[in-house]
């Protein structure tokens, strides 16, 4: 051992853990310096005894290997890691241990048992794909078939190991694969019986909550033809005392609680159950509910099975009644007397309903409950029992009962699926317990323990006989391999005086005990026997030695569980039972009452061999009968093993991972014990004895060929191994030389991985060493380039400085030469300006000098000249004051004395009264003077304002004059009174002034109040504003993204619904495809069957024609009527009594052909809703600019009223054509008298149509409000471009009083839509008054029709035409006029009308040239016939007489040879119709016709026969003639049907058939492409539509047909020539495998490559286009080769583990780029093929990308969208590194990429479906052939046919 070697040491927790050396061991250590892989170093002990150095690791690329005998290293820890990295790491189940499968229970559903896996493992070789318990299935299925020996599947382990699942899954694998042969679907119900058994024979358990508590072996039978004809039972062991005692956190068997979970159902009342907490025997668990399970559910299960199985209700319900009743029984209560007797309380319950339900006498079984009969030679006793003997009695009743009801199911169920067709062959699937150890270990381990003995030797020996039989076959020297033989432990448990021996013996004594039988067994083997020990501690107690460990067994109760006593009495009692059901469970023990089958508390063998009773003396009987349960175990273990002898053995050995149930939780001690147990190690030691590792010269090659040199390499293979290996390994004794095979010793392949390992890490080194030299090289040159570029460009930098600095010298000597001289002129020019400027200012400081002196003298004087001017006017006015105050004083004193003489005439009266006048007067006048005065006070005041307002500047101007007024002193005295009036002034002034500013500052108080109001109330108006903008901007925001989510909302809805209608579409399309294909198999099988019915009834009578049966068949299958059909001419068919079956399959047929039209129906009518859904569409975005909402509705309307008033018009037509049938049928007048037949056929047929045009109408009118609705769905559009305006116009408000007014604007467009709400709505409800009217019109017009039917009828058939087109002109004449009447006012309406009218004069059109075709139709037929008579008359020329003819001279005359114009007909005669069909289609060679002549001329041919037929109007040779063409080309098919050339050419004919049939129909559809030419050769009489949907159904049942033979001729290929073959050598090289070997990968001579793949291609594409195959027709089929070889290989690449490398990556991804290569060289890239193959290529990518980040993971799921979830995952855990530079994919990469694909919603499926064919479409594609030019060819046989 050397440094770094890891190594396996023992650990009492791990059992084994991992280490490495730290220093090289030698010879003669005792201590081993190791490295622990949690970091500790370790100081190992080794064993000085035995010397052994630890077990040696195997190298990581062997580590998750299929099968653990590939381990270089086979020891126990080996096998351990393995199981456990497949197991945790790769979340696989199974694996191989040689011939033996593996299987540990995952505690959790896993996907990998369905349908899609088991047509994956379908005929695959078992090593070439995944262990499954499948694999096993198949390779015993396969070897059935190819060696014509029965097999056996031996599934054994635990409880809770999942033995009952993997025999389950294993039964459902060949009915699956199998089928039946007979319709009885016996594969359903061979599984069937997993539920029945399950109910009644499994359990929960404390390690399991479905274990099963019995051994059962199920042979499945096989007829000639391996396929399942029936199945048999047998059971061992059941567990017995189950029934009365279960342990804590168990439960009794399931049926129990499943008739306590449907005790309320009306059926079970009469059984008195209640919950399963009532009754003694189901609630001593303590867990009487399994989480997960319906026990009612499962009840309805388990009934459906039995009902399956053939048991009827009533037994079903006996059945129940029993188990009820012993429900019941197990709560009878006992009461002690005393301590020898019990009693049973009177009228007990339970007692009472257990005996009703049993129909026994309840005072006799509760007697014999309690008392027991003793016999003696003399006398009998009867004795009480102790009330603990009477419990015990009572459960062994119990036990009893439920053992022979057990058996009687057992025994129905083998009835039920037995068959009466002789059995050819079985698959045994055996289902038995493991072994078995526990703390207290009694009979029933002891039991399990030996049948586990028994097959672990058979196991052993057959292990070892295919290690010989490999080692002489590759002629090998043989040496004795030692092995474990466990025959001495066998012998000491069934031989002479062995354990069971010695156990019967004392149940013979009269007073035998456990404690003198262990006695016995002390004395007989201990020490004796190496494997018999006694133990220490205990007397009543053994030990025996088995293969698996020691177990201890107490003797106690062995006795008595090996007697199974049950008291005669009570048996008795229940055989005189009522219930006739109950007797019939103890048939068997007529005889004798004492052992049964069955054990008291351990579990009951069952055989199906039955006991016959034999006649002898009473004494006689009862001792034979009175078998030991230990015997009948040995006897039916033998019988079993004699079984298992005589058939192939194959093993599943079932592991239990942990003892909690937890999913994939992997604990190492129980899982070793268990392959201690199973034998798995076993088989690990006996290979590893000899020479595990296996590997063929080829495979050997292509891995270590990197060990080999060039000249080691030979042209012999095998040669060349054997040198290399004589070099690589010294010791020849480690290999050894087979025929086909390189054998090696234990750890031989490990020293070569070990070396090819080296080889290339010293390769890869050299590489990276030679790369890395040549990086540096490439860095360094590279560097020195630099620097000298560097360098380069440095010196020019420094040149091109110096030159710069040069430049700027010579620069600056110039610039300081201007600038200097710029500095002076600037200078000189600077101080002349300010000497230019002082004299300036100086001047002009002297100028203003002498100005101002000259001012102030000539202001001086203009002073003098003002005051001298003043003080003259002073005086001149103080002197007139002078004079006129002297005035004054005269004046008055002038007046005085006027006044006295004024008083004295006053007193007088006439003066008075002149006083008074002249007063009145005066008055007059001071009120003109008051006015006068008020006029100039109000100009005063004026004037006063005015002075006011110049007040301030007066002011100054006074001030300044004041001020020139006081220098002078005599002015200022002059002045001083003026002065002081001034002042006075002055100060009113002031007080004015203050005033006037209180009176303002009072008004700038008001204004800046106001001016606060207001920007207060401007402040809250622009707040109030900015708050509506934001709501109007919310609700803009929100009106926009309503409006875009309703737009793209219904955008996307109409996307979805498109694509759902083009899903269902296509779903559809491929539900009749497979309908079809269906009815073509069950035709197939129905034609088979009259074949073996031909072939078994006897010769027929001479003289009576037997038809074909295919004939016949499919002539009534494609016999259609047509327009003119007489079927008076058709002879009526006779039948042989033979054929009675026919009516079956035609009615068979005719459903099949109804739910063909229906599905069609449903077709168009999904493709009518959807072309409906995208005119809605279109015809919404268009309607804003063409037309107005309600008008398109309007056409729309129209146009399916027309559509509807056609199709009623032509369901007239064809009920008219059947009136004028019936009409012309009866020659007699009196047809059309009212009470005649055709009469009230007539009136029949009225009413029907009238009511039929009611319901059309409703449906129309339906269906126009179907469309105006989804028309206003779709106008979100509209309300989007709105708001978007909308949004615009508020966005362009600033102000408050902008969304004032547009809030009023808004109220008014409500109002104007709700009156316009209004007006739609008046508008509506005229519309349908219109609508009335137009329904009570349309009444009228039916019973106008009517009429015009009753008098059409009664015209001659020529007048009948012309009076409908009549009448049809005069209705659309009164029509015209009254809706010109009605529609004057409303133009749109009358437009619509219009056009409506214009769509119906079209119809009346084409109907008149219809007719037209038929006049020219007929007058070409009146050509022919008096061409005919021309002939018949010239014939008749010729009969007459020489003499009656008139001499005249004959003159030669050359009569010249016109070219005949052919029509592109061919004429043939009826009688020759079956040598055309025979010549053209039965005996014609495709490859013949598709290489000499043009592609389809059969389909011209036939149809130009068919042309013939129709232009003579002979609707029976058409019929007949398209009726021999279909089945023809059937019968070819079906005789040929495996022939690719075959098929294709016969598609390619069909197809060009059907569309000459729709190219020549005369349908405008059709005719588009159409010469003028061609038109003219359109069929003229019949409309073959119906034809031609029979001929495309035969033409996608050919399809299917070459899909079927595509596939069968590259499946073999695909794995092989995709995956297996390396395209790109030396990627990868092909690991080591075990002895399941795999399919070489090398391309040896006979296996496929891609290049096969891709020669098989290109066969099929040359063959289609040979045949002329329509170019979409090509794309479709190369669409599904390529679906088929992506599924196959993707499925393939999913379950090998082998697969999932690196390297395997690119191979896929190289062999995917050849077949797109293909692709485009064949121009059919647009084929949607490379779609197909999508899924293939991201797998290939996953297994290439880097696998370890977060963004890695990011990466995957991004990559990954063709693949599932379950893919993914799949593919990661599956990837397996190929050589030790790759590294694993870590657990937690796995889990992130499962948590970021949970929301993924994909299917949960893991396979493709690779038998999915896509639905197939023929589109149509005319011929540009003209039919007149076709040419037949001579080597076709058709001479019979003349062109016309």
């Amino acid at each position: 051992m050397l440094y770094f070697a890891r190594v396996w040491i023992p650990d009492p927790e791990e059992v084994w853990k991992s280490a490495e050396l730290l220093k090289d061991y030698k010879p003669g250590d005792k201590v081993l310096l190791l490295h622990l892989e949690e970091g500790k170093d370790l100081e190992y002990q080794l064993d000085p005894k035995t010397k052994e150095l630890p077990h040696l690791r195997n190298p990581d690329i062997l580590v998750g290997e299929n099968d653990l005998t590939a381990l270089s290293y086979l020891h126990e820890p080996a096998v351990l890691h393995n199981l456990r990295v497949r197991f945790i790491d790769s979340k696989l189940i199974y694996t191989y241990c040689g011939i033996v499968l593996v299987a540990i229970n995952p505690y959790e559903q896993l996907p990998i048992y369905g349908e899609d896996i088991i047509n994956a493992y379908s005929g695959q070789n078992m090593g070439d794909m995944d262990p499954h318990i499948f694999a096993v299935a198949e390779e015993a299925y396969k070897q059935m078939a190819r060696d014509e020996r029965n097999q056996s599947i031996i599934v054994s382990g635990e409880s809770g190991a999942g033995k009952t699942v993997s025999a389950k899954y294993a039964m459902r694998y060949f009915a699956t694969v199998s089928g039946s042969a007979s319709e009885a679907n016996v594969e359903e119900k061979v599984l069937a019986s997993n539920p029945i058994m399950e109910s009644i024979g499994n359990a929960k358990t404390t390690r399991n909550d479905n274990s099963s508590r019995f051994g059962k072996y199920i042979e499945i039978g096989f007829d000639k033809r391996y396929r399942i004809i029936g199945a048999n039972m047998r059971t061992y062991l059941l567990e017995k005392s189950r029934v009365v005692f279960q342990a804590e956190e168990e439960r009794n068997y399931h049926i129990f609680y499943q008739l306590c979970a449907s005790a309320k159902l009306p059926e079970f009342q009469m059984l008195r159950l209640g919950n399963a907490d009532d009754f003694h025997y189901t609630k001593q668990g303590g867990s009487p509910v399994i989480e997960g399970v319906d026990d009612a559910k499962e009840m309805a299960h388990t009934r459906q099975a039995c009902s399956l199985l053939g048991i009827s209700e009533s037994y079903q319900m006996g059945t129940f009644r029993i188990l009820a009743g012993i429900l019941h029984l197990g709560n009878v209560g006992f009461a002690s007397r005393d301590s020898d007797s019990c009693t049973i309380p009177p009228k007990h319950e339970p007692l009472t309903i257990f005996c009703d339900l049993m129909g026994v006498d309840y005072e006799e079984m509760c007697h014999w409950l309690c008392h027991r009969k003793l016999a003696t030679a003399t006398e009998t006793y009867i004795k009480p029992i102790s009330k603990l003997q009477a419990i015990n009695a009572r459960d062994a009743l119990a036990k009893h009962i439920y053992a022979k009801l057990f058996n009687w199911i057992v025994d129905h169920v083998n009835q039920a699926l037995h068959s009466a067709v002789k059995q050819h062959s079985f698959i045994g699937v055996l289902d038995i317990y493991g072994f078995e150890t526990f703390e207290i270990n009694s009979f029933e381990q002891f039991c399990i323990n030996y049948a586990n003995e028994k097959l672990q030797q058979q196991f052993n020996m057959h292990v070892f006989k295919l290690e010989q039989e490999e080692y002489m076959k590759e002629q090998i020297p043989w040496t004795l391999i030692d092995f474990y033989d466990n025959q001495p432990c066998i012998n000491l448990i069934e031989s002479k005086m062995g354990i069971l021996d010695l156990l019967d013996e004392e149940c013979k004594m009269p007073k035998g005990t456990d404690d003198t039988w262990a006695q016995k067994l002390y004395n007989t083997h201990l020490n004796k026997c190496a494997l018999f020990e006694k133990p220490r501690l205990s007397n009543k107690a053994f030990i025996i030695q088995h293969f698996a460990d020691k177990v201890e067994y107490q003797c106690e109760g062995f006795l008595e569980k090996n007697k199974d006593t049950v008291f005669e009495e009570q048996i008795k009692v229940l055989k005189s039972s009522k219930f006739k059901m109950l007797p019939e469970l103890f048939q068997d023990d007529e005889k004798a009452i004492s052992p049964t089958s069955a054990t008291s508390s351990g579990r009951t063998p069952l055989t199906r061999v039955p006991v016959k009773p034999t006649k002898g003396r009473p004494g006689q009987m009862a001792k034979e009968h009175k078998k030991t349960v230990g015997h009948q175990f040995r006897n039916s273990l033998h019988l079993l093993m004699e079984t298992l002898n005589a058939t192939t053995p194959h093993y599943v050995r079932c592991i239990k991972p942990n003892d909690f149930k937890f999913p994939f939780t992997f604990d190492e001690k129980r899982a070793v014990q268990q392959l201690r147990a199973c034998g798995v190690l076993e088989t690990i030691r006996i290979s590893a004895a000899g020479f595990p590792s296996r590997w063929t010269y080829q495979e050997f090659f292509s891995r270590y060929r990197v060990l080999m040199k060039q000249k080691d390499v030979l042209g012999d293979r095998k040669q060349t191994c054997k040198n290399v290996l004589e070099k690589l390994i010294l010791d020849k004794d480690k290999y050894q030389f087979g025929k086909t095979k390189i054998f090696f010793r234990a750890g031989q392949v490990a020293y070569l991985e070990k070396l090819r390992a080296d080889k290339l890490r010293a390769a890869c080194i050299r590489i990276q060493k030679t790369i890395r030299g040549w990086l540096l090289r490439k860095k360094y040159l590279r560097m020195q380039k630099a620097a000298i570029t560097v360098q380069r460009y440095v010196r020019g930098y420094q040149a091109r400085c110096y030159a710069t600095f040069l430049r700027r010298t010579k620069a600056a000597t110039t610039v300081q030469k201007y600038w200097r001289m710029y500095v002076v002129r600037r200078r000189y020019k600077v101080r002349r300006a300010a000497t230019v400027v002082l004299q300036s200012y100086l001047r002009g400081y002297l100028a203003r000098n002498r100005y101002r002196k000259i001012l102030r003298e000539h202001k001086a004087v203009i002073i003098q000249k003002r005051v001298r001017g003043w003080l003259a006017r002073k005086h001149y006015k103080r002197s007139m004051r002078a004079v006129i105050y002297l005035q004054c004083c005269f004046r008055r004193m002038m007046a005085k004395r006027e006044l006295k003489k004024l008083k004295i005439e006053a007193r007088s009266v006439e003066r008075y009264k002149k006083l008074h006048i002249g007063m009145e007067n005066k008055i007059m006048q001071l009120q003109r003077k008051v006015d006068e005065q008020n006029k100039d006070y109000k100009c005063l005041m004026e004037k006063l304002t005015n002075l006011e307002g110049a007040y301030n500047s007066e002011t100054e101007k006074l001030r300044s004059d004041l001020e020139r007024l006081q220098l002078s002193e005599e002015e200022a005295k002059i002045a001083t009174g003026r002065v002081l009036s001034l002042q006075e002034e002055i100060a009113k002034l002031r007080k004015d002034l203050e005033q006037t500013r209180s009176e303002k500052k009072s008004i700038e108080e008001r204004a800046d109040r106001y001016k606060q109001e207001t920007e207060q109330l401007v402040s809250n108006l622009k707040e109030e504003n900015t708050l509506l903008k934001q709501e109007k901007e919310i609700l803009n925001h929100r009106i926009v993204e309503q409006a875009k989510e309703m737009t793209e909302t219904m955008e996307k809805k109409l996307v979805e619904e498109t694509k759902q209608l083009e899903l269902d579409l296509n779903d559809e399309r491929l539900r009749y495809q497979n309908l079809l294909n269906e009815f073509s198999r069950l035709e197939e099988r129905y034609d088979d069957l009259k074949e073996e019915m031909t072939l078994i009834v006897n010769v027929p009578k001479p003289g009576h024609r037997r038809t074909d049966s295919t004939h016949s068949s499919n002539e009534s299958e494609y016999t259609f009527s047509s327009e003119i059909a007489e079927t008076e001419d058709i002879p009526p068919r006779t039948e042989e009594p033979s054929e009675r079956k026919v009516p079956l399959d035609m009615s068979l047929f005719l459903k099949l052909q109804k739910r063909v039209t229906e599905l069609e129906q449903e077709k168009q009518a999904m493709q009518d809703e959807l072309d409906r859904k995208e005119e809605q569409a279109l015809r919404s975005k268009a309607k804003e600019e063409e037309r107005p909402q309600m008008r398109g509705a309007e056409l729309e309307y129209e146009s399916l009223k027309r559509q509807e008033l056609e199709s009623e018009n032509k369901k007239l037509k064809n009920e008219l054509n059947e009136l004028r049938k019936s009409l012309s049928e009866k020659s007699a007048p009196e047809v059309t008298a009212p009470g005649a037949p055709a009469y009230r056929v007539l009136m029949e047929q009225l009413t029907s149509v009238s009511e039929e045009l009611d319901v059309r109408k409703e449906e129309v009118l339906i269906l126009r409000s179907q469309l105006v609705s989804q028309k206003e769905a779709i106008q979100p559009k509209n309300t989007m471009t709105d708001s978007t305006i909308l949004l615009e116009d508020v966005q362009k408000m600033k102000d408050k009083g902008e969304i004032a007014q547009a809030y009023i604007g808004l109220k008014e467009t409500n109002r104007l839509l709700e009156s316009q709400l209004q007006s739609q709505k008046r508008s509506h409800e005229s519309e349908a008054e219109a609508l009335r009217g137009e329904i009570q019109s349309l009444k009228e017009e039916n019973n106008r029709q009517q009429q015009l039917l009753a008098q059409n009828l009664q015209l001659p058939p020529e007048a009948r035409i012309e009076a409908s087109l009549q009448h049809e002109i005069t209705r659309l004449t009164n029509e015209n006029l009254y809706f010109e009447e009605l529609y004057a006012d409303d133009p749109k309406k009358y437009q619509s009308y219009r056009i409506a009218l214009y769509k119906r004069m079209i119809d009346l059109m084409e109907q008149l040239e219809k007719q037209d075709k038929t006049v020219r139709k007929l007058k070409k037929q009146l050509k022919v016939f008096a061409k005919k008579i021309g002939e018949l008359e010239v014939g008749q020329m010729e009969n007459i007489s020489p003499g009656q003819i008139i001499d005249e001279p004959i003159r030669p005359v050359n009569i010249p040879r016109k070219e005949k114009d052919f029509q592109g007909m061919l004429e043939y005669k009826k009688e020759d119709e079956q040598k055309l069909v025979k010549n053209l289609i039965l005996e014609l060679k495709p490859r013949g016709v598709a290489v000499n002549l043009i592609p389809g001329l059969p389909a011209y041919i036939l149809f130009m026969c068919v042309r013939h037929a129709d232009y003579l109007n002979d609707d029976q040779k058409v019929r007949s003639l398209l009726t021999s063409t279909i089945n023809s080309i059937k019968k070819v098919l079906k005789k040929r049907g495996d022939d690719f050339e075959t098929v294709s050419f016969w598609l390619s004919n069909t197809c060009r058939f059907l569309h000459c049939l729709k190219q020549y129909s005369g349908e405008e559809g059709f005719m588009k492409h159409n010469t003028s030419r061609q038109n003219e050769h359109c069929l003229t009489n019949f409309d073959l539509a119906e034809y031609r949907q029979v001929l495309s159904d035969l033409a996608i049942q050919i399809y299917q047909q070459l899909v079927r033979v595509l596939e069968n001729i590259l499946q073999p290929m695909i794995v092989s020539g995709m995956l297996e073959h390396e395209t790109i050598q030396g990627v990868s090289g092909v690991k080591p495998t075990g002895l399941r070997k795999r399919t070489s990968s090398i391309a040896d001579e006979g296996t496929y490559t891609l290049d096969s793949i891709l020669r098989q291609l290109n066969s099929f594409h040359s063959v289609m286009c040979q045949h002329g195959m329509d170019p979409e027709l090509i794309k479709q089929v190369v669409k599904q080769m390529f679906y088929i070889v992506g599924a196959v290989t993707l499925n393939n690449l999913l379950l090998r583990k082998d697969m999932c490398s690196w390297s395997k990556g690119m191979q896929i991804r190289y062999n995917v780029s050849q077949l797109e290569e293909w692709l485009r060289d064949k121009n059919l890239m647009n084929s949607g093929a490379k779609e197909t193959l999508e899924p293939l290529i991201q797998a290939a990518q996953l297994l290439q990308v880097k696998k370890k980040a977060d963004d890695d993971a990011e990466a995957i799921c991004s990559m990954c969208s063709a693949l599932t979830t379950a893919q993914i995952v799949k593919v990661l855990n599956l990837y397996t590194p190929v050589n030790e530079f790759e590294e694993r994919v870590s657990i937690s990469f796995i889990r992130t990429i499962q948590l970021r694909l949970r929301d993924r919603k994909d299917s949960p499926q893991l396979l493709m479906d690779a038998k999915h064919i896509f639905p197939v479409t023929f589109p149509f594609n005319p011929s540009s052939l003209a039919l007149e030019t076709i040419q037949i060819p001579a080597s076709l046989g058709l001479g019979f046919i003349s062109r016309v």
